[in-house]
């Protein structure tokens, strides 16, 4: 056993987002949302077609059905020792359409229900507004972000939820993973696979102002507001020590951390604008947006982490995929069953970078380890190699906070429920310290149970992180 020197007050929870766990999909008033469209396979083009099959299988609609077992969930985290929970509102409970301008009181009461019930239990929320749930509607009558119209509704739905959940909420994230909106623009932006960089940009330009003007507004309605931007992060090393593979990488690093730079330090970096100026990219900056980026940027940063990825200048690559972010196999890594290389010592290297670029407080909202589980005849799952993973990375956090001095607040597991796959749609890759009974095709009772890894835990958060 190690002794940790970790902060006092340090976050310890789990993760999950509306869309993979609530179910409930048409339930008291929500409208449909991207992802409610979306049938389960590891084929991602299959996953997207715009026209499923009629007896095609819609994950999200029941999902782990959240929507009437939260109580019983929360109990389980609260069990569990959790601290914080880290969560997402789906935009489509509070506005179903996404442009209406009063709410839908049956979506507000549900998440009034789930956050008293967290607050019951002493658990902290964190609360992300868009965790990749944007209106159906809003993709079809405006054209999803492109539209800087969605501005306007994103910044009058984050409104309503400052100021329902003042003084119940102090943490807030505004985009889920923002970057990802280069690689799922359909389910970030709510535009087109094969939109140009052009109309990508522009289309996140519109998110960043959006984010700003959330900032803004949640300190003016709760000056204890704390609100944060999210990256789906994964450090990016050189293959080799070939210069050209170390620029390489450092010029696609630098690409990723060009999300966070606008949130966080309020302005455009002038590499990406030279950038945007080679590529004859052109985006419109209206009057004003500057000044809301430089006044308002994010008072700390989310991230997820669950790999790291290789970069050389060799044309002919060996390519490694995982979470959206698709890079060269490091051939000194292992890999998890979908691919995903494992590399806990990455934890330590992005901690470390992000919190020297940025200095501001920093917060792990994702990090986990998908595999298929088996169920003994006695019921219980030995999910040893998920305790392994988390035991590792959350030594590597450990490292940073008490040797390095960086400034992290929490951590909260992804998954710390079964859910549904974001990139698949399948059960069958479980993230969860509790099982949910339930299988690919939408087969089971959705009873819970307790893996292994929950009682680790459960002794982590207890002795604050001693392992």
């Amino acid at each position: 056993m190690s002794k940790t020197n970790m902060p006092e007050g340090f976050l310890w929870g789990g993760a999950t987002s509306a869309n993979q766990i609530e179910g409930a999909w048409d339930k008291d008033g929500k409208g449909p949302s991207f992802v409610d469209g979306l049938i389960a396979s590891r084929d991602i083009q299959k996953r997207y077609a715009k026209e499923a099959p009629k007896d095609s299988y819609f994950p999200s609609h029941q999902a782990i059905d959240f929507y009437h077992r939260y109580k019983e969930d929360i109990a389980l985290f609260a069990e569990a020792g959790f601290k914080t929970y880290r969560m997402s509102i789906a935009w489509t409970r509070i506005f179903p359409n996404g442009d209406e301008t009063k709410p839908n009181e049956e979506g507000l009461a549900f998440y009034d229900q789930v956050i008293n019930e967290l607050i019951k239990h002493k658990i902290e929320p964190i609360v992300t507004i868009s965790h990749f749930e944007m209106p159906q509607y809003l993709i079809d009558e405006y054209g999803g972000w492109s539209n800087r119209k969605l501005i306007d509704f994103f910044t009058n739905y984050a409104k309503v939820l400052f100021e329902r959940y003042k003084g119940k909420v102090k943490y807030w994230l505004t985009f889920n993973e923002i970057n990802m909106a280069m690689f799922l623009p359909q389910m970030a932006l709510g535009i087109r696979t094969d939109a140009t960089e052009e109309e990508k940009y522009q289309a996140i330009h519109h998110q960043f102002v959006a984010s700003a003007l959330a900032v803004k507004n949640g300190h003016e309605i709760d000056p204890n507001n704390q609100i944060g931007a999210m990256l789906g992060y994964a450090p990016i090393y050189p293959l080799t020590s070939k210069p050209a593979d170390v620029f390489v990488a450092k010029q696609r690093e630098l690409q990723k951390l060009f999300f966070a730079d606008v949130q966080l330090k309020g302005h455009y970096p002038k590499r990406m604008l030279a950038y945007f100026a080679s590529q004859a990219i052109h985006l419109h900056f209206a009057e004003g947006d500057l000044e809301l980026l430089a006044n308002y940027p994010s008072d700390y940063l989310g991230f997820s982490y669950y790999t790291s990825t290789t970069m050389s200048n060799n044309k002919e690559k060996d390519l490694s995929e995982g979470n959206g972010i698709l890079g060269e196999r490091n051939p000194h890594l292992e890999e998890s069953e979908w691919g995903w290389q494992i590399d806990a010592l990455g934890l330590r290297y992005g901690l470390n970078l992000l919190y020297d670029r940025y200095e501001k407080p920093l917060i792990i909202v994702e990090n986990g380890l998908g595999a298929v589980d088996q169920i003994e005849d006695n019921g219980e799952i030995i999910d040893d190699y998920r305790i392994s993973y988390l035991e590792a990375h959350i030594k590597a956090m450990q490292d940073a906070i008490v040797i390095d001095g960086v400034d992290c607040f929490g951590y909260t597991a992804w998954g710390c429920i079964d859910l549904v796959s974001a990139g698949t749609g399948q059960m069958s890759k479980r993230y969860g310290l509790i099982h949910v009974d339930r299988d690919d095709e939408g087969n089971g009772t959705l009873n819970r149970s307790k893996k292994k890894s929950f009682h680790w835990y459960q002794e982590v958060i207890s002795n604050n992180g001693v392992l």
